[in-house]
């Protein structure tokens, strides 16, 4: 039997049955000119959701990890300087990749479970006076900790130091769900995945290059052919792709820009933070604390719960799904066996994150965690009949 149990981790996340039958369509002829119906709108919608009328918008066959070889593979160049902070794992990826490319990277190293040091780049930044740094690299929400950081700091710390680094966002697990302004906090790159705020499978890496990244483009050495913007882009300009593209998918992203749009970005951002708050007030009312070090820091996409000590948090995700059938994260790196996480982002209601909070409680329960079978879900249903909009008319 498939099972039918939304699932809580942060990403791959619930399908819509709309975005499902989008992405099955019949095979068409990608050079024909049907594939650019597909596509046109497909990158345009991407556009509006990443709030830039600015940037060239490429959809790679990758995911978000692609993403980020997108960004640096287009616009960087052997032994160039990238400033970075390492607050969990996504981050620290993002770093590795850099070095395997080569890379000189300038790693400020943060406890896991708080956010960008937008002042001490703001230092760095205005130390490095012979510009060796080129790109500052910014992970808005990291998946693994549950922590969203301030990206417009970043950019004004960037503006303080006069320094004409290129600011890349690694946007995967917040774009769709949480507010992302690319032209307004002038975001060079802008990396996201189609399979969390866009609610569709994995297999896409939407990639957003301000003009100045498109120029720098043009002069970059690292090695790049199947994720090269140039080759993409003059495809684009017939309709068409440089290689066989993932059609079902485009469609699929087509119709999902078309679905946040038509829900209304703002109004997407708030479901978000309604949903994310109530977790928050379940996990207080457990009496168990959160990674996310302050509430400024708290993201609306992912909430990661640390387990009292002597709790083994992989047990706790193994025995959801044993027991329940119910799918929560895993704690990764070094995370791993002291948290779990709870996702709560695309596709979802507060009733089905009820049903999420409400199988945590039973597992808790299970695994001899004191707590009180109701506490969480009754914490999470006062503030969702409160911040309901329905609720409120009907009231």
């Amino acid at each position: 039997m498939i099972n039918q149990n939304p699932i809580f981790i942060p990403g791959p996340t619930n399908i819509p049955d709309i975005l499902r039958k989008a992405v099955d369509m019949p095979t068409i002829d990608h050079r024909s000119p049907l594939f650019g119906d597909i596509l046109r709108p497909a990158r345009e919608g991407a556009m509006r959701v990443l709030k830039t009328t600015q940037a060239e918008v490429f959809v790679f066959p990758s995911t978000g990890t692609g993403g980020w070889e997108v960004a640096i593979a287009n616009v960087l160049s052997p032994g160039d300087g990238v400033l970075a902070t390492r607050n969990g794992m996504f981050s620290h990826r993002w770093i590795d990749m850099c070095c395997r490319h080569g890379l000189d990277v300038q790693v400020v190293e943060q406890p896991w479970g708080e956010g960008i040091p937008a002042d001490r780049f703001e230092e760095i930044l205005a130390a490095d006076r012979n510009h060796s740094i080129k790109v500052v690299l910014a992970t808005h929400n990291e998946t693994a900790t549950g922590v969203r950081s301030d990206i417009a700091a970043v950019r004004r710390a960037l503006d303080a130091a006069r320094h004409p680094a290129l600011l890349f966002v690694d946007g995967v697990s917040s774009i769709g769900c949480m507010d992302f302004r690319m032209d307004e906090w002038r975001v060079d790159v802008a990396v996201a995945g189609s399979q969390k705020g866009f609610m569709l499978p994995p297999g896409l890496a939407i990639v957003a290059f301000s003009p100045r990244a498109a120029q720098a483009a043009e002069h970059a050495r690292l090695p790049r052919t199947f994720f090269d913007i140039r080759d993409m882009r003059g495809s684009y300009g017939n309709g068409r792709f440089p290689y066989t593209p993932p059609v079902g998918l485009l469609n699929g992203l087509r119709v999902a820009s078309d679905l946040l749009l038509a829900e209304g970005l703002e109004t997407v951002f708030a479901r978000h933070h309604r949903i994310a708050e109530g977790v928050r007030r379940a996990v207080a009312a457990w009496g168990l604390t959160i990674c996310a070090a302050r509430p400024e820091l708290y993201s609306d996409t992912v909430t990661a719960i640390r387990l009292p000590d002597g709790v083994d948090a992989d047990r706790f995700v193994g025995h959801a799904q044993d027991a329940y059938g119910v799918a929560f994260g895993t704690g990764l790196g070094q995370l791993a066996g002291k948290v779990f996480r709870i996702g709560h982002l695309g596709s979802l209601t507060d009733v089905m994150a009820l049903s999420g909070i409400a199988t945590a409680e039973m597992v808790l329960a299970d695994l001899g965690v004191p707590i009180a079978l109701g506490s969480g879900v009754a914490a999470a249903q006062e503030y969702y009949r409160k911040g309901s909009t329905k609720a409120r008319l009907a009231a």
